[in-house]
Order: structure tokens, then sequence, then C-alpha cells
């Protein structure tokens, strides 16, 4: 599995593919209605059963690929060391810590070392993302109201 440091860009050439794979791939997967479909892979001629959740997944990464955005798959189950948590959240090791221990985090401790569930570190990320969003329209309704603003 790829770690976040590894992580880089599609290349332009990838993204025209992922584009054209995705527009094709988006039209059957709305002709589909089973659980599982059986996909041949052309140049092997290999037959694949696939649940038709990791098709639109699939559908999803080629979309994002599409844009130029990097991809990542973890398992949400995945426990996170403070430092990968760290750059996940783009803040200093030791803030993380301090985050821990003021409960904004769930973790656990493993010996010395605190683990922390990959989803809790990317729940504590949404969180702060929508806490920021709501301080920056609170301002801008502030400064609306005192005529600073105009909207």
């Amino acid at each position: 599995m790829e770690t976040l440091d590894r992580i880089n860009r599609p290349s332009k050439v990838e993204q025209k593919v992922a584009l054209e794979s995705y527009d094709s791939l988006a039209a059957v997967i709305e002709q589909l209605h089973a659980e599982q479909t059986e996909i041949e892979i052309e140049e092997t001629k290999d037959k694949i059963i696939v649940p038709l959740r990791a098709l639109k997944l699939f559908g999803g990464i080629l979309k994002a690929m599409s844009e130029g955005k990097p991809i990542s798959i973890v398992p949400l189950a995945t426990e996170v060391t403070t430092q990968k948590a760290a750059e996940i959240l783009g803040c200093s090791r030791p803030h993380l810590v301090k985050l821990l221990e003021e409960g904004k985090i769930q973790y656990t401790k493993v010996g010395k070392h605190r683990r922390i569930l990959f989803e809790d570190v990317i729940e504590y990320k949404k969180r702060m993302k929508d806490e920021q969003k709501k301080r920056l329209i609170d301002i801008m309704n502030f400064d609306e109201d005192l005529g600073l603003y105009d909207s």
C-alpha cells in the first residue's frame, strides 16, 4: 500500500486516459443492477467477477485521476502513528499529541506508543474544516453588518 509520502499526482497522459475511461465506465455502471458483474481483460481474455461497489469505487478513482488529484486508498480500520497523523493534518507531532491528550481525537496506547485510527484523523480534519468555514462566514457577516464588506 502506498504511504502518504509516496503519492504523486497523475501525469497528463494518465489524466487523459482516466477521463476517457471514466466516461465509458460511468455509462456502463448506470446500466448495471446486479450486486456483482463480470468484466473481461481484453489483453489476456481473463474474466473477473467484481462487486458493483468496487466498480463504482474504481470509477471514483478514475474521476479523481482525470482531475489531476493524487489517489490513496486506505482501509478505514488502519491505525497510524502520531507522526503520520500529524502529516495528514498538516501540524507538528507535539501539537497532535496535545490534541490527543485533550481528548479531541481518540487514540489507543500500544506500550509507550500512541496509535490513532485513520478514520478518526480524517473525521477530525473534516470537523476543523467545517469549523473554519463557519467562522469565516461569521466574520464575513460581522464585516457586512459593520459596512466593511460589500456583498
